[in-house]
């Protein structure tokens, strides 16, 4: 992927998956991929928010969110859930590997169009991810919207789906009881509750979002000075491909946290609720805290992975990576 726009003699053009020493490569993704996860994560919550309620009971928009919930619950209120999610740490390992090894192997049989790989690539990797995380996102949300207030005046409710005790404040303790009651309610299958329209959510975003990364990546660097910096290239094609991807796949990620969160109906089903609620506001619900994610999460995370490709490549390669 990396320094595909290259057409000087003697560089390489794709810092491909065998020319890189994983031993380097896997511990500086990790650190790379953890920082920017920390970063953004109060995005996150902010999004799945705004995702469950209704209308606007609760929330106005992304600023209005920050605002509350900092007020109301401090900084802790923002990364509510975040060691869980943490994890998908674990998951992104998988997803990178499974990406780059599906590239390789296209390659290996005969196809070489990076954008047709890419597509490939970003919906194996998602797959093989989403498998791993989904527990984990279950797990998450709920710590989220806990103690979420919803409604105004004599409505007003605090959102907690599972029923669980809030007098242990301990994040350990929530933790806990979420996994157990969920466990209890619905067995293992608890754990992967919207599991498939995580995938349905997932599998295009990421086979979307590297597809619209390349394009863009091809197009901007035909109309670059000669010289340009390879990486700031991508690091704009980046978020590019993450605004187009995020506009076009918002209504599968809403119906995918109601799925998990509010566990009740089918696919089919949360999306009709939804779009009665919503209507055309299906298309903009939670649409600015997720864009803003996504356009800060592609750049930094390209920054972070293309660099990490670059520090890890193979002794042999170093004098051909142009960054």
């Amino acid at each position: 992927m990396a320094s595909q726009i290259s057409n000087v003699p003697g560089l390489v053009q794709t810092i491909e998956w065998d020319m890189m020493n994983k031993y380097k490569f896997y511990p500086l993704s990790c650190m790379s991929s953890f920082s920017v996860r920390c970063f953004l994560y109060p995005f996150t919550v902010i999004k799945t928010r705004i995702q469950i309620q209704k209308h606007s009971e609760s929330y106005k928009g992304t600023y209005d969110a920050f605002s509350k919930i900092f007020k109301s619950e401090g900084i802790g209120g923002l990364y509510k859930g975040f060691w869980v999610s943490a994890f998908q740490l674990i998951s992104g390992i998988a997803y990178i590997t499974t990406y780059e090894n599906v590239r390789q192997f296209l390659q290996k049989k005969g196809i070489h169009d990076s954008t047709t790989r890419a597509m490939a690539g970003g919906a194996c990797a998602s797959l093989v991810g989403q498998t791993i995380i989904v527990p984990f996102d279950v797990i998450s949300q709920h710590m989220m919207i806990l103690g979420q207030i919803e409604g105004r005046g004599k409505h007003k409710r605090v959102i907690n789906p599972l029923n669980i005790s809030l007098k242990h404040k301990g994040r350990l303790h929530v933790v806990g009881a979420i996994t157990r009651t969920v466990y209890q309610q619905d067995g293992l299958r608890g754990f992967y509750r919207g599991y498939m329209a995580s995938v349905g959510a997932y599998v295009p975003n990421s086979a979307l979002w590297w597809t619209f990364y390349h394009f863009y990546q091809e197009q901007l660097a035909s109309i670059a000075p000669s010289g340009t910096s390879t990486l700031l290239i991508q690091c704009i094609a980046a978020p590019m491909g993450g605004i187009t991807t995020t506009l076009i796949t918002n209504p599968l990620d809403i119906v995918r946290a109601r799925l998990q969160v509010q566990r009740t109906g089918s696919f089919g089903h949360v999306f009709k609720v939804l779009w009665e609620e919503e209507q055309m506001g299906v298309f903009t619900k939670g649409l600015t805290a997720r864009a803003c994610q996504s356009v800060i999460f592609s750049c930094m995370i390209i920054l972070g992975y293309e660099s990490v490709k670059r520090m890890s490549v193979c002794d042999e390669y170093k004098d051909s990576v142009r960054w």
